[in-house]
């Protein structure tokens, strides 16, 4: 049988999420979550795991040497790999910004001088920033952290990324400007030559994975002389499912999808109106 591989961060913030939602989607380690093993089998015959360096997945899936990956939106960004971006995975929510010392009294980008010193990793994506400003800046390549280049003199400025923001604070720094919104993406090789299909169904599921986490679903008794106004706030895909309870009162079990963000608003006045016995569960994945 044909392996397929899946690149997934060898470490940092990204590894274990990315795993868990392997697991979600039906593709577990079978070793579990090892730090030593560099290609591992799963779960599904068909599938490995190779766990290498975020930075480097986009080289590699667009090389071939891995059909899927996952990795963060600025490693792809960085890399100008020939990838396919297949979708936003929802986790790893950063920002690429820059960043000067609180001290130097800079206060946006705009006010920084020509022949500015910055420090960071991502090298072309700091370039272009910095030209499409109309800033000259001297890039200086890193590869390690680069919040404390500042304090050493090494630089006037840095871009990174910044989450909390804690790090940067910790080390006296203020962000100016954000350069890049990022997240972790799943993105697919160009080369593919996959006529099983497997790549689809797993794409299909990890997606599936993904829609299902902003979901929740809902489910009510509601009396029927209450049914209609509770049906009125509650969203659904298609509609509520309405089944009969045989009960002495006459009653109806409704079952709903509901949004996240709006799941709180929908049981309070599902509640208002009359709905009772509520259950709120996990959705599992969504196949559209």
């Amino acid at each position: 049988m044909a392996q397929l591989r899946i690149a997934v961060p060898s470490k940092g913030r990204l590894r274990g999420p990315a795993l868990r939602l392997l697991e979600a989607a039906g593709i577990e380690p079978l070793y579990g979550d090892s730090d030593r093993a560099l290609v591992v089998p799963t779960t599904r015959e068909d599938v490995k795991i190779v766990f290498v360096r975020a930075e480097d997945i986009p080289g590699i899936v667009a090389s071939g040497a891995a059909e899927l990956g996952i990795t963060g939106l600025d490693y792809v960004v960085e890399s100008g790999a020939d990838v396919t971006e297949v979708a936003d995975l929802g986790f790893g929510r950063a920002r690429l910004v820059v960043a000067v010392p609180r001290s130097s009294g800079v206060r946006s980008v705009d006010e920084l001088p020509d022949g500015v010193r910055v420090a960071t990793k991502y090298v072309n994506i700091a370039r272009r920033f910095f030209e499409e400003k109309g800033i000259r800046a001297r890039i200086l390549r890193i590869s390690g952290a680069s919040e404390v280049m500042p304090s050493l003199g090494a630089c006037d400025a840095v871009v990174d990324i910044v989450s909390t923001g804690t790090t940067m604070r910790l080390h006296g720094l203020v962000p100016i400007g954000t350069v890049l919104e990022t997240s972790a993406r799943l993105i697919k090789t160009p080369l593919l030559r996959d006529d099983s299909g497997a790549v689809e169904e797993i794409v299909e599921a990890i997606k599936g994975v993904v829609r299902a986490r902003k979901l929740k679903l809902v489910l009510m008794n509601v009396p029927d002389k209450y049914l209609q106004d509770v049906v009125k706030v509650l969203p659904a895909m298609s509609g509520p499912t309405i089944a009969r309870i045989e009960a002495p009162e006459p009653m109806w079990e409704v079952m709903t999808v509901v949004p996240v963000d709006k799941l709180s608003r929908v049981v309070v006045e599902a509640k208002r109106r009359g709905a009772r016995d509520i259950l709120v569960l996990s959705v599992e994945r969504v196949i559209p």
